[in-house]
C-alpha cells in the first residue's frame, strides 16, 4: 500500500495519503491546518486522485483543510457523533487557539462546511480507492472519535517490522501515550472503555499510524504504553 505521511503546519497533526499504488485513486486522512499545498504536491508527484477524505474526529487541527481538499465532488467521512462539529468548526473551537493560529499565519481563520459529508458508524466497512477500510468507534477524546483499519501495510514496512495490518488511530492512541480527555466532548471513562475494548484487542502485528508523533506497533505499545499497561495489569 502506498502510504505517505506528513505533518500539518500547526500541532504536527499527521495527514495520511493511502493508495494501492501510484497513479490511482487515493484516500486522504485528517487534512489539518496548512496542508493544502503539500498535499497538492504529493498528489501531483504520485499521480493520485482523491476518492475520499476520512476524518478520525472533528477537532480543528484534524479537519481544517477538509473543504478545500474535498472541493465539490469528494466526500468527507466522519462519525455521526462528531458530525455537529463541522457545522460551526471555529465557533466550537477555543477562541484563544484560533487567535494564536491567526497570529501564526497572519490571516483570519475561515471555515466553510464541506459540500458532501457522509456519516459513518462503528463497524462500517468502506471500500474506497481499491482499499477496504473498517471503522472502529473509540470515543473518549471526542464523542465520535474513530480508528480506521486496513488489512494492508505500507510498502516495504513488513521487511522492517512484524506487521500485517494497519490502524490509523487519530487521537485515540499515540506512541507511548493517548489522546486528551479534558477538552469539550472528552470523557475519561469512555476513553478507558475504548482502550480496553477496542484498542487492547488489536493484534500485536498491527502497525499504528497515530494522529500525532511517530508510527508504532501494537506489540510495542502493549509492552510500553503506560495507559495500556495499567489496563492490562
Amino acid at each position: 500500500m502506498l502510504t505517505i505521511a506528513f505533518p500539518a503546519q500547526a500541532f504536527d497533526t499527521n495527514c495520511y495519503v493511502l493508495a494501492t499504488q501510484a497513479g490511482e485513486e487515493c484516500v486522504i486522512v485528517d487534512p489539518g491546518i496548512g496542508v493544502v499545498e503539500t498535499l497538492r504536491e504529493v498528489l501531483t508527484e504520485q499521480r493520485l486522485r482523491p476518492a475520499a477524505v476520512l476524518l478520525t474526529h472533528g477537532h480543528v487541527d484534524h479537519v481544517y483543510s477538509v473543504t478545500p481538499v474535498c472541493g465539490t465532488d469528494t466526500a468527507a467521512y466522519i462519525h455521526a457523533d462528531d458530525r455537529y462539529r463541522l457545522h460551526d468548526l471555529l465557533g466550537r473551537s477555543n477562541p484563544g487557539l484560533i487567535a494564536m493560529l491567526e497570529q501564526q499565519f497572519g490571516t483570519a481563520a475561515t471555515w466553510t462546511e464541506p459540500t458532501n459529508v457522509v456519516e459513518i458508524g462503528d463497524g462500517t466497512r468502506l471500500t474506497l480507492a481499491g482499499l477496504d477500510v473498517d471503522v472502529l468507534h473509540a470515543p473518549g477524546h471526542t464523542e465520535g472519535s474513530v480508528m480506521f483499519g486496513l488489512d494492508r501495510v505500507p510498502d516495504g514496512i513488513a521487511e522492517q517490522v512484524d506487521v500485517d495490518r494497519t490502524m490509523v488511530t487519530g487521537d485515540v492512541l499515540f506512541a507511548g501515550s493517548i489522546g486528551r480527555t479534558d477538552l469539550p466532548g472528552g470523557d475519561p471513562a469512555a476513553m478507558q472503555r475504548s482502550l480496553r475494548d477496542v484498542v487492547l484487542p488489536l493484534p500485536d502485528t498491527t502497525l499504528v499510524l497515530p494522529g500525532h508523533y511517530q508510527a508504532t506497533t501494537m506489540a510495542h505499545e502493549r509492552l510500553t504504553n503506560p495507559y495500556l499497561k495499567d489496563l492490562s495489569a
